[in-house]
Parts: structure tokens; C-alpha cells; sequence
């Protein structure tokens, strides 16, 4: 059986995105691969770590096990919280890279708008609070993994954009030729 090759081009299904926007999604993919880690590190630091969360050491001067002869099901709770908190950084990580490995990728720019609309609500829903200086954190071990992934998410949105317009100017262009 052949493939017309037009007629998937058309469709969108058997292209692929030339170098920049190959690397965008891969940048994209790379940062979903990044929430996913630090989710992890959030979940394993609620049962194995010293601390509340990456740079958070104490509430006040408050540490965990202090907390913890006061009140344990505050304690219960708190890890309740990190626990549903870390599963939903996980998920959107593995969203997120599954659009842009597969969707991104092949140029479809519902995935790279679902990709980006995951990745900010998110964002915006979880980073106002940690302007509130409401407890003591440090800023580099606590914000910094997550800036450092949304810097690497954004590069490759960008480029992964820009790839998947000059695909559209390119197929659009094809199309009037061979009408």
C-alpha cells in the first residue's frame, strides 16, 4: 500500500519540524522531564528528608519533628498536601513531555497549546505564593530547580513556535504551487 505523501503533509501526520523546531521540542520534552524530577524530590523529601520541601527547612523555626510532638496530625496532614502536591507536578511533567515529544514534534500546534497552557496555569496558580513571605525559604534551592526548567521550557517553546509557523508558511506555500 503507498502513502500519498501529499496528503499526509496536508494532514499534518508525517511531518516533522525542521532543526529549530526539532530542538524546541526537545528542549520542551527535557523541562516536562525536569517537573517530573522535581516532583519526585518532593515526594521522597516528605518521607525521607530532614526538612518540610526543597529549601524549607523549618516554619518559623519549626522543624518537622517539633511540629510533630505538638501536633501529628498537622504533620499528617502537611505530607498529605506534598504528596498530592508532588503527583500533580509529576503528571503535568509527564504531560507536558508527551506533547512535545509526540505532538510538538510533529509540528501540531494544539499539543505545543495544550503543552504551554499546562505548564502555566500551573505556574501561576503555585509560584504567587511563595512571594508572600509568609514562611522562610531558600529562594535558590526552593524556586530554583522550577525557574530553571520554565527558563528551558520557554527557549524551547519559542523555538518549537517558530518551527511550527515556518512549517505552516511551508505547506501553505507547497499548496498554492500545486494547485
Amino acid at each position: 500500500m503507498s502513502v500519498d505523501r501529499s496528503t499526509t503533509d496536508r494532514h499534518g501526520t508525517a511531518r516533522e519540524l525542521e532543526r529549530g523546531g526539532r530542538i524546541g521540542s526537545l528542549l520542551m520534552a527535557l523541562a516536562g522531564i525536569a517537573f517530573v524530577g522535581y516532583g519526585i524530590v518532593f515526594l521522597a523529601r516528605t518521607f525521607f528528608g530532614t526538612g518540610f520541601e526543597l529549601g524549607v527547612a523549618t516554619l518559623n523555626g519549626v522543624t518537622p519533628a517539633d511540629l510533630n510532638a505538638v501536633d501529628p496530625a498537622v504533620v499528617h496532614y502537611i505530607n498529605h498536601l506534598h504528596v498530592a502536591t508532588a503527583g500533580f507536578i509529576i503528571a503535568t511533567g509527564i504531560a507536558i513531555t508527551a506533547l512535545a515529544w509526540y505532538g510538538v514534534r510533529s509540528g501540531q500546534l494544539w499539543a505545543w497549546t495544550t503543552a504551554i497552557v499546562a505548564a502555566v496555569v500551573g505556574l501561576v496558580i503555585a509560584l504567587p505564593m511563595h512571594y508572600g513571605d509568609l514562611f522562610a525559604h531558600n529562594w535558590v534551592t526552593h524556586l530554583g530547580p522550577i525557574y530553571l526548567a520554565t527558563l528551558v521550557f520557554v527557549v524551547g517553546a519559542a523555538l518549537a513556535y517558530r518551527g511550527i509557523q515556518s512549517e505552516s508558511r511551508s505547506a501553505e506555500t507547497d499548496g498554492r504551487a500545486g494547485a
